[in-house]
């Protein structure tokens, strides 16, 4: 029986040869997707544009659900393979919309790329009262996957990627008061416990998917200058981090460590398309392989335990299914 990633059996570097500053260019090489079918949600801005145009570069057909199509359409502008839907991941019913439409064109689904995400936020709430990080982050992930399952099966041979940080050493996902009406919002700690659940999500999904060849991973990119993410973020908080000093200079040791665009999406575009991945599912990836086990104690490289536990796995999965409404049945 095929091993799974539970409390990180397989965070294991492959060996892959690339690295903290390996592109796009460099892990897409000599790899043709023609034919296949992608979706990336964010795929108009920062890393997201990027891997948009390697996977179309590369001869994929790609699908960019956009909240602001008229912004998006003007990134897009001039990409060969590229189809502009419309959806809003704070909005449940946009979603389902989008989902519709792709499965009534009937085609497959390869690549579902879970690349879209905020970050550093004030409390806000979704409809459904569900803190906006939690909201964007992870359950519109659980969600558009949900619906989008019949489209990754008919595939037979498909990959699901979330694209996860290193801030989910932040925070484990709190089961208690996930939404913060008990306790005092902290956007790092909703930060944190976003892409936490995101992590879980990636390991429970490939538990269950991978008996339909379909396949999941989580992913950190990097630290990266140059997108909107953070745009949000106060100074304080920037300073809190030890990212800028006191009159909100970046530190000239963070600006060395930060990552270019293209550095930044090359992990997504290895997990969607490497070779050496064919075989192992559910695993947590950096710097284009796959990261080992982090540091119980500290902030380091890698993935935290509780971000890879079974248990944790699946008591997320059955509390997302409440929370959406949504039964997520993998048959």
């Amino acid at each position: 029986m095929e091993q799974t990633n539970y409390q990180g059996a397989l965070q294991k570097p492959t060996g892959s040869a690339f690295h903290a500053t390996s592109t796009t260019s460099d892990v897409i090489k000599g790899i043709d997707l023609t034919s296949k079918i992608a979706i990336v949600t964010g795929g108009n801005t920062g890393i997201g544009l990027e891997t948009t145009k390697t996977l179309a570069a590369a001869g994929a057909t790609v699908i960019v659900p956009a909240r602001d199509t008229e912004k998006a359409k003007r990134n897009l502008d001039g990409i060969a393979n590229v189809e502009l839907e419309t959806m809003d991941l704070m909005n449940p019913d946009s979603i389902d919309a989008f989902a519709e439409k792709f499965l009534a064109s009937g085609r497959p689904l390869h690549l579902l790329i879970n690349n879209a995400g905020i970050m550093w936020v004030p409390l806000r709430r979704d409809s459904r009262g569900i803190e906006s990080q939690l909201s964007t982050n992870y359950l519109a992930q659980f969600q558009l996957t949900a619906r989008l399952w019949p489209a990754l099966k008919k595939a037979n041979g498909a990959r699901v990627l979330n694209v996860s940080s290193h801030g989910h050493q932040f925070a484990p996902f709190d089961f208690d008061d996930p939404n913060f009406l008990n306790r005092e919002y902290e956007t790092l700690q909703a930060y944190g416990q976003s892409k936490t659940a995101s992590n879980l999500f990636a390991l429970e999904l490939d538990n269950l998917a991978k008996a339909f060849n379909v396949r999941a991973y989580s992913l950190h990119p990097g630290s990266i200058a140059g997108t909107e993410l953070g745009r949000e973020a106060s100074l304080e908080l920037f300073q809190k981090m030890g990212f800028t000093d006191a009159e909100g200079n970046i530190l000239p040791e963070v600006a060395a460590s930060l990552k270019t665009i293209p550095q930044g999406a090359a992990t997504t575009v290895w997990c969607a398309t490497s070779a050496l991945l064919e075989n192992i599912g559910g695993v947590y990836c950096e710097d284009a392989d796959v990261a080992e086990l982090a540091s119980d104690i500290s902030m380091s490289n890698g993935v935290k335990r509780y971000s890879v536990d079974e248990d944790s796995a699946k008591r997320l999965w059955t509390m997302s299914e409440a929370m959406t409404d949504i039964k997520f049945s993998i048959i």
